[in-house]
């Protein structure tokens, strides 16, 4: 049963605002309809709203962000410790290894970029604060993924749709669970050309004290640059460095 405080209308708007993003940049009524599974009745009246308040623009038939919209990213940023503790250890590991790093947290099916510093050799995946990465193919994914109970961990590879998004992307279920049996072990996850092509990516686990995986941090690599052995012997301290400094910050010992 639902909540009767639950706001309906609240969820709808919040759903049109969120359904824009890189690849959708400006949309119609009858996409927005479609990409918040709603009526066009329903989307319609979210995005008068949007507009009304400022946080979408609207030509008559297309519609896209204002600047406004950035509010709600900031209240985040700026309210939460994790971010905020984060980021000069991201900008401090980019700068040493001049390569990109990341922090990320699960987010439904996804594992959401919560911190980023992007390094001279930028990627061509155009990451950013808000992007979303699939959990089975990214290293970020896999180490909070591989956080979790194991049942809880399995239950929510079966029930994503597991893309092959490259053609080193592993899809199949029992192997992603040795994966990230191996990330439990070992302390750290990687993801190989599975995201994008020519691409490598290591994480490290950010937990609390009682050893939950509360976030993951990562750095990523062009493939020509490095062999993966090569990659991990190079970066794997650094970064596990910066993540031990990120919960010295967040966890400081008493």
């Amino acid at each position: 049963m639902q909540d009767k405080n639950f706001v309906e209308s609240l969820r709808k708007g919040l759903e049109v605002l969120t359904c824009f993003d890189r690849r959708h940049t400006r949309l119609t009524l009858s996409e927005v309809a479609r990409l918040t599974q709603s009526t066009p009745a329903s989307a319609r009246r979210s995005l008068s709203t949007l507009v009304q308040l400022g946080y979408l623009e609207s030509d008559g038939k297309l519609f896209w962000m204002q600047p406004k919209s950035l509010l709600i990213a900031y209240s985040f940023l700026s309210s939460r410790p994790m971010p905020a503790l984060a980021q000069p250890l991201l900008d401090a590991l980019s700068e040493r290894t001049r390569e990109s790093a990341s922090l990320g947290t699960l987010l439904e099916d996804d594992a959401i970029i919560i911190g980023r510093s992007t390094a001279r050799r930028s990627l061509s995946t155009g990451l950013g604060i808000g992007s979303r990465l699939p959990v089975y193919c990214s290293a970020i994914g896999r180490m909070l993924l591989s956080g979790l109970p194991q049942h809880e961990a399995r239950a929510r590879l079966e029930m994503i749709e597991r893309v092959a998004l490259t053609p080193q992307t592993v899809t199949d279920l029992e192997e992603l669970l040795g994966l990230l049996e191996t990330c439990r072990q070992s302390g750290w996850s990687c993801s190989d050309g599975e995201l994008e092509l020519g691409v490598r990516s290591m994480a490290a686990p950010v937990r609390d004290p009682q050893g939950n995986t509360i976030a993951a941090m990562s750095i990523a690599v062009r493939a020509e640059r490095l062999s993966m052995s090569e990659f991990k012997e190079t970066f794997l301290m650094p970064l596990k460095r910066a993540r031990n400094e990120l919960e010295k910050k967040l966890y400081p010992p008493c």
